[in-house]
């Protein structure tokens, strides 16, 4: 079974995509990331390609409502798995420049191949390292979903700046970068800035701005890709180095939306979230009730403490 759900109390979609092809069977210790193991037959040095256990497809079916409050829709969409290098024990605190600014080279070939897919509404792009986040394979990857809708959080992004950018005439995040505290700013480059933000909802959350206001990562220069790069590096090492181990973290890209018939260039900010789900190097932060349940977060950290921290661990 594979198709969205509507929940009529929060309108929020829930894909339910229950079922999963038997996973292959690799002999002992085998990565099937690997070049020659299962999903690449040859050396590469970037990839994509389609994820083999997909919640949404471009061939998805119409479901069969059976009862008339349940409203439910065909499970379209794509998720694809985005390889950064072949090199097995190389991630990204260890990365060279080069090979990352490649990297954010792909990914802005996926975002302008899907949103060619007019039923396509948002592409995310993201990355989860470590088993906390529920990582299940160590090679450096990343993934991308692309949905036919806009989801929770991104709506909400959406609604909370175009409602600033009407009142103020001008952009939330572009007001915020003006107004960041030194204390909260990581790293400050010719185009981004780095920081805990003082709205953090993790403890060692951290974002990454450009400085001039680009809504879609498509927009960037290459000399913007350049430095982005450093920039993503820069904060994964940070978390390695506070650390003295290989940190985990959800890395999230946020565009704007595509074909929906709205224009997002002068109030949608593109920016990139570190979310990692520690609060400290032995305890976790875990995603309890209150989050849950009423999607309000309590940060048991002072987020000025947490930048001094990161700022302090390469520095």
């Amino acid at each position: 079974m594979r198709e969205l759900r509507k929940n009529p109390i929060t309108g929020e979609w829930v894909i339910v995509s229950s079922s999963r092809s038997a996973r292959p069977v690799l002999p002992e210790n085998a990565c099937p990331l690997c070049p020659g193991v299962l999903e690449l037959e040859e050396d590469y040095d970037l990839a994509v390609f389609d994820n083999r256990f997909p919640s949404l497809v471009t061939d998805a079916y119409e479901p069969e409502i059976e009862f008339p409050i349940l409203e439910k829709a065909s499970a379209f969409g794509k998720c694809e798995v985005i390889m950064y290098t072949s090199k097995h024990d190389l991630a990204v605190p260890d990365m060279e420049t080069k090979q990352l600014a490649k990297l954010i080279e792909v990914w802005c070939d996926r975002y302008r191949e899907l949103s060619a897919m007019k039923d396509i509404k948002y592409i995310y792009v993201f990355e989860n390292r470590g088993r906390e986040v529920g990582a299940t394979l160590d090679h450096a990857h990343g993934q991308l979903y692309a949905f036919p809708y806009l989801p929770p959080r991104i709506e909400r992004k959406v609604e909370q700046t175009q409602q600033y950018y009407l009142s103020k005439e001008s952009c939330s995040l572009c007001d915020a970068i003006k107004a960041m505290p030194e204390e909260n700013t990581l790293k400050r480059g010719k185009y981004f800035i780095s920081l805990v933000p003082p709205y953090a909802r993790f403890p060692y959350e951290c974002h990454i701005y450009p400085l001039r206001h680009v809504s879609y990562l498509t927009d960037l220069t290459a000399d913007e890709k350049w430095e982005l790069a450093e920039f993503i590096r820069d904060i994964a090492k940070r978390y390695d180095t506070l650390f003295k181990e290989k940190f985990p973290y959800m890395m999230m890209l946020f565009s704007a939306p595509y074909n929906t018939g709205e224009l997002y260039d002068e109030f949608f900010h593109f920016h990139i979230e570190f979310n990692p789900p520690k609060r400290s190097r032995n305890k976790m932060k875990w995603m309890a009730s209150v989050e849950t349940g009423s999607w309000n977060f309590i940060n048991p950290t002072s987020p000025e403490e947490v930048a001094k921290e990161l700022r302090e661990a390469l520095d």
